[in-house]
Order: structure tokens, then sequence, then C-alpha cells
């Protein structure tokens, strides 16, 4: 067990934290945090760098499959060129709603896909890539399902003001998890 885990090296946690190992004691792997936090795992919760690298579950295989989902398909007509309007004046309004409510669209295709296990491990950055890539009205139609709102009243609604939207935005956004996801480290 000392040999896989040395003093230094960076282990990885069941939910994708990285620590670096400071002493392993008795089957034991005592860490420090990227914030300098001390705590301890048993050896058999921890995956070593390359071992996490070589995780059962593919992600890429899996970014892969979320892409296909039918969250990141369009359901019904939007005027792209209003739901670029509704984007962009969302992100304005709320900052980070857009990488949100990606986030959120790749944890449901993933429980679609039958892979809710690694929805801790996914990431902020490539979810908004798989965001990024479809067309605007999807994108919105996103938006619209994480507040609850149908897509071509919200889309309509973002011509109509800032307040109006404000509104509606607030109405169905889960406040805390957004809270929550804002503190998440971007990766």
């Amino acid at each position: 067990m000392a040999e896989r885990f040395l003093p230094g090296t960076a282990v990885y946690a069941k939910d994708g934290r990285r620590y670096i190992v400071d002493e392993v004691d008795d089957g034991i792997v005592y860490c420090l945090s990227a914030g300098g936090a001390e705590t301890e795992f048993p050896a058999a919760q921890l995956k070593t760098e390359a071992e996490w690298s070589a995780r059962s579950g593919k992600p890429e295989i899996l970014y892969g499959r979320i892409k296909q989902s039918r969250e990141f398909t369009v359901k019904g007509k939007l005027d792209p060129a209003g739901a670029e309007a509704l984007l962009a004046k969302a992100e304005r309004l709320y900052p980070g709603i857009v990488d949100f409510a990606a986030f959120v669209a790749a944890r449901r295709a993933l429980a679609e896909i039958g892979n809710e296990d690694f929805a801790a491990e996914l990431s902020i950055v490539k979810c908004r890539e798989i965001f990024d890539a479809v067309t605007a009205p999807a994108r919105a139609t996103v938006l619209a399902t994480l507040i609850g709102a149908i897509p071509e009243r919200l889309v309509g609604a973002a011509g109509l003001g800032d307040n109006l939207l404000r509104a509606m935005i607030d109405k169905g956004l889960p406040a805390a998890e957004f809270d929550e996801f804002r503190c998440r480290r971007r990766r």
C-alpha cells in the first residue's frame, strides 16, 4: 500500500476531488486539499493519478453520448436571433446561468443514459462546450427547461425587457442549487 500512495503525489477521492498525499499509515492515507485542509481516507477509497485517468466509464465516451441526448435537441420552432438575445440577456442578468443550464442539462442527460454516478465528475467547461455546439433555439430550450418556462414565451419575454425576464427566471430558478453551483470550481 505504501508504494501505491507516495508522499507528495496526487490522489483522487470518489467525488473527483484532488488531494496531495502527506503520509500513509496502516491503510489510512493522510492528505492535504488544494485549500490546505487536512483530511484522511482509507486507501481503498482513493485512486492514483494513473488509476483516475484510466477509470471505467470512459468520460470522453460519456460526453459524446451527452451530446446526442434529447436534452440538446430543439423541441418546437424558435427564432434563432431571439434565442441568442435571450441567452445573452439571461447571462447579463444572472452571470453563470448559461453554464448552470449546460451543467444541469448534462446531468439530466447522464440520468437518461443511466450513468448518474458520473455526475459528480462532470466538467463545467466540457458541458459548456457541448452546450455551445448546439443551435441557439436548442440552448434557449435548455434554459427554459431549467426554469420551468415555455421556450417560446421565454424568448418573447427577452424582447420585452429586463424586469419581465428577471421575474420569469426568479420564479423557476432553483436558487440554492444555482448559488452552490456558482461556488464550484470551474474545471
